[in-house]
């Protein structure tokens, strides 16, 4: 049996988080590292390791990260606006193998993000 992730944890209760949201689908709590004055995780409560793992029956539950996503923008009154962004892979800095959605925001972007 493979050992849970950190998120699994968090969503287990194992290991305490802040969660700013919950529901049946997914949760939401600040990142640890953040890397904007507003820094959310976006988890699904469904153990998918990357973008590379989805399937076509995890089509509604991607959706519903991003409206997650943009109530909690509201929440925290991003109302100039913000930046989701799914990292896939080592190359891309996933640090932790459960999918999940970053919303950044609080501060004005450059492009490319580098």
């Amino acid at each position: 049996m493979a050992q849970k992730t950190l998120f699994e944890k968090i969503i287990d209760g194992e290991i305490p988080g802040d969660l700013l949201y919950e529901d049946d689908r997914c949760v939401a709590l600040r990142d640890i590292n953040p890397q904007a004055p507003v820094h959310l995780l976006v988890i699904p409560r469904k153990p998918i390791p990357g973008l590379d793992d989805l399937t076509e029956d995890d089509e509604a539950l991607v959706g519903h990260l991003f409206l997650v996503a943009r109530k909690l923008a509201a929440d925290e009154g991003l109302t100039k606006g913000y930046r989701t962004v799914f990292n896939n892979g080592p190359d891309a800095q996933q640090s932790v193998p459960h999918l999940h959605l970053h919303l950044l925001g609080g501060r004005k972007f450059t492009w490319p993000p580098g």
